[in-house]
């Protein structure tokens, strides 16, 4: 299986090399030449497999280089029960008779990143391995809360790699922060920039283009590489969970094989909802792609008018992780659907570097109808919404998820579309121990992580281990700067 530039598809990589670059030099995302499609049989061989053993079947479909021994190894680390709370990993709770929620936040930062950043760092060091690469790795991460704690969580420690994460210093709950700034780990720097995550994202990119900092680092014995979802090692892992949660609505009779499910995906860069996307190209029985967004709600506009425009005011929400305005992984999406069209796909990406806007051929654009629903949920519905749950059905949810259930119920009563329906769980609801009790009615919320104490007795659950024990964890990272002194950063921790 090769892979190719979404800008420029005479640039021709292969698995180990795509994953070891992370990003192509000319800016676009490496994509697989094709999507494979599941085999025949495959949900049948599937539904009865373990977690673990469904990664390697999914991947080793793309990952012609690598040995089922390898990625059994692989999956059998990352997803193993010192990792994971639960043996379904990515259990599927039913709500009523034909909505689901699948919970992606049973790993070790109790968020959904952790699904592909568990196995990421043995993809890529693999990877290196195999490309014969001397230097070590720095893997910049730009990170709206969730993707920078499991990344450094996921890289501490690993040889050869170092990780400096960047995040937006007010765009982040106080857990989130919590978390990545008391990181252990002699490889890993965290660091908070004046701004949104745009700001954070787009001064990683520049990083990425800059050609003397690779030339400097190259001298220092580095290169640089991503943990972001624009590296398809992300991506990939991120297609097995939305196949086992079908294969675990077979095994629960809850559908027929073959059955059409909707799935609703709270949505900010893209990446988790293009994963459900191609595993539909490869054969899954999906119906409707709902894209769930907050008031940032640009990916709702463009699925209604095929009108990209990041030009608008930037809001700061309860639910930082779709605080997103420029969603990088639509990038692949367009490619797809545009035929592969390099030359058009470049040509939208620099109208949005330029202009900050573009619109999609009308080709395109049907497609997207076809296939996707947009709707979005604003702040005080996402509260509404929190208190709703857990008064109809005793269920704790957190914002990004409120999100998903507000839009999923508006897509089903603007269609009447009854079918089977899994909305995506990104976070655990201790994660945003503030917003959600604010929601549930609570006017005096206690500072920093007196709130998770406050959760639990409201709430009667008892919060995740892994929030749980930051009480007892030293603040180790407190820099900030603003977004133009990334650079040195980045210099200071590889000097």
């Amino acid at each position: 299986m090769q892979y190719i530039s979404t800008r420029d598809r005479e640039q021709q990589f292969s698995a180990s090399q795509a994953i070891a670059k992370g990003l192509a030099e000319d800016g676009g995302l490496l994509t697989p030449v094709y999507l494979p499609k599941l085999p025949r049989r495959a949900l049948e061989e599937l539904k009865d497999m373990s977690y673990q053993q469904r990664a390697v079947y999914v991947m080793k479909l793309f990952l012609d280089e690598f040995s089922v021994k390898e990625l059994t190894d692989f999956a059998n680390a990352a997803y193993g029960p010192e990792k994971f709370d639960t043996p379904a990993v990515a259990p599927v709770r039913a709500l009523d008779g034909n909505t689901y929620c699948l919970e992606l936040w049973h790993g070790p930062t109790c968020a959904f990143k952790d699904m592909a950043l568990q196995m990421l760092p043995h993809l890529l060091t693999a990877s290196l391995r195999k490309q014969e690469e001397e230097k070590t790795v720095c893997i910049l991460v730009a990170t709206s809360g969730d993707t920078g704690k499991a990344a450094l969580e996921g890289f501490k420690d690993v040889d050869r790699t170092k990780i400096l994460v960047f995040y937006p210093k007010d765009g982040v709950s106080a857990v989130q922060a919590l978390q990545m700034q008391t990181q252990q780990g002699g490889n890993v720097g965290v660091c908070a920039v004046h701004g949104n995550f745009d700001d954070a994202q787009t001064g990683v990119k520049i990083l990425f283009s800059d050609e003397k900092l690779r030339g400097d680092l190259a001298e220092r014995g580095y290169f640089l590489s991503s943990a972001n979802s624009i590296n398809w090692g992300r991506i990939l892992p991120q297609l097995v969970y939305y196949i086992s949660a079908y294969c675990d609505l077979l095994n629960q009779g809850k559908i027929q094989m073959g059955e059409k499910v909707n799935y609703c995906v709270p949505t900010g860069n893209f990446g988790n909802i293009l994963a459900c996307w191609y595993a539909g190209q490869m054969g899954l029985p999906v119906g409707k792609l709902i894209c769930a967004s907050n008031s940032n709600n640009v990916l709702t506009d463009f699925l209604r008018t095929g009108i990209y425009d990041r030009n608008r005011p930037f809001h700061t929400t309860m639910s930082p992780s779709m605080d997103i305005l420029v969603s990088s992984n639509l990038e692949r999406l367009l490619f797809a659907l545009s035929g592969q069209d390099d030359q058009a796909v470049a040509g939208y990406m620099k109208q949005l570097n330029e202009t900050g806007k573009y619109t999609v051929s009308e080709a395109i654009q049907a497609r997207l109808r076809e296939d996707f629903y947009g709707g979005f949920c604003d702040e005080a519905t996402t509260s509404q919404t929190i208190a709703q749950v857990w008064k109809d059905y005793g269920y704790l949810i957190d914002p990004h998820t409120a999100v998903a259930y507000h839009v999923m119920e508006g897509y089903r009563k603007a269609t009447g579309d009854d079918r089977t329906t899994v909305f995506v769980s990104t976070a655990s609801p201790f994660k945003f121990c503030d917003s959600v009790l604010h929601s549930l009615g609570v006017d005096q919320v206690e500072e920093g992580l007196g709130a998770l104490d406050q959760l639990e007795k409201v709430s009667g659950r008892p919060a995740p281990v892994p929030l749980a024990s930051l009480r007892d964890k030293a603040v180790r990272f407190t820099e900030s700067v603003d977004k133009g002194q990334m650079m040195d950063v980045v210099l200071e921790m590889l000097r």
